[in-house]
């Protein structure tokens, strides 16, 4: 059984270091005016699981580096998360994010609110979204950028910094776009128009190569080379790869059945979304003809009742599509952790498999 105690102790304490560096008054006084500076450092200010940064450290550390090497990319990743977010939020009409406003939906109601020169309800609308694009686009030249401190402040090989950011801004960028594209493109088809193949393709392009560029980009920037072919190099890389489908098949859990005060989010919204899972595949290849066309009904009605939910949600647990998503979940981090033994037996390995042990029993 994993060490939890001290995983989630390191985590907390990576998490620390993520915000410290990010919340350096030398970056907050880049942006203006005042709603860009609020909307920029909303979600880092929201806190957050910190994953993506932990990983990328934890990942430095396993080979053998310190870890702070490494921060000025840990926070550049976090950020640079942190702008999809921003942006996914718009696409997916998303009111909360951490059990907060959203970033589009907390401008449009300031600018309803304003004592002088209140917006209307469509111009307030779209002020928002502005503000959230404009935001996410600032978020992104300021990941992109924090990522040269690696070389100008942390002597780390000024050529592995330029490949890295190519990488995360050719590679990554094209990969998660995609991922989120197909996302939405598949909410607008019928369920049996999606193989369960197709939704995993999109789950790994918007989650997992972005947990494996942390991995890839923590052990060469530990390692102080450009060396992708490390054994090291590839085992965390293809451990965090795997690991981040299983973390989207339990998120994908989690949206169906878990605690909205705890996610952050509604619960449901999902479904109402159209979005296409894998619990959505199985439990469609389960159905009967009536029970079929009931589905095709209520998935992506925008305007669904908390009943339409509530049976939705039932009949997934009763035709068994929820366990089979976390089986599926849990094969894919039976697959990883033995990509671990490539690495030297320390804590950072041990903070490895217990985050991968994590995911899947995770309730946020």
């Amino acid at each position: 059984m994993a060490n939890f105690d001290l995983f989630f102790q390191r985590l907390e304490e990576r998490s620390r270091w993520t915000n410290e560096y990010l919340l350096q008054e030398k970056y907050l006084n880049r942006f203006a005016p005042l709603d860009i500076r609020e909307a920029v450092t909303s979600y880092i200010k929201y806190g957050g699981k910190r994953l993506r940064p932990a990983i990328l450290l934890f990942s430095c550390g396993a080979v053998g580096c310190d870890e702070l090497r490494a921060l000025p990319a840990a926070a550049a990743v976090e950020v640079f998360h942190t702008w999809t977010l921003v942006h996914d939020d718009i696409i997916d009409r998303d009111g909360t994010r951490r059990g907060q406003d959203t970033v589009h939906e907390q401008f449009r109601k300031l600018s309803l609110q304003r004592s002088k020169h209140p917006l209307s309800p469509s111009n307030a609308e779209h002020y928002g979204i502005s503000v959230a694009i404009l935001a996410g686009d600032v978020q992104h030249g300021w990941g992109i950028s924090m990522m040269t401190e690696l070389a100008t402040e942390r002597g780390v090989s000024p050529d592995l910094v330029i490949r890295l950011i190519n990488i995360l801004d050719t590679f990554v960028l094209n990969t998660l776009v995609e991922g989120e594209l197909l996302d939405v493109q598949y909410s607008h088809l019928p369920v049996y128009e999606v193989s369960e193949e197709q939704v995993l393709d999109m789950l790994w392009r918007k989650t997992g190569a972005l947990y494996q560029f942390c991995a890839e980009a923590g052990a060469m920037i530990g390692l102080n080379r450009f060396e992708p072919e490390h054994p090291y190099v590839q085992s965390l890389g293809r451990f965090c790869s795997l690991c981040g489908i299983a973390f989207q098949l339990q998120d994908d859990v989690l949206g169906i059945v878990g605690d909205e005060k705890v996610l952050g989010k509604p619960v449901g919204s999902d479904l109402r979304e159209g979005k296409h899972t894998t619990i959505v595949s199985y439990a469609y290849s389960q159905a009967n003809p009536a029970e079929k066309q009931w589905m095709e009904r209520v998935l992506g009605k925008s305007d669904a009742t908390y009943d339409e939910i509530r049976k939705v949600t039932e009949f997934f647990i009763h035709c068994g599509a929820l366990d089979y998503t976390i089986q599926k979940a849990k094969k894919y981090i039976q697959e990883a952790v033995p990509l671990l033994n490539q690495l030297p037996e320390t804590e950072y390995r041990q903070l490895m498999e217990a985050w991968a042990e994590f995911l899947i029993h995770r309730t946020f």
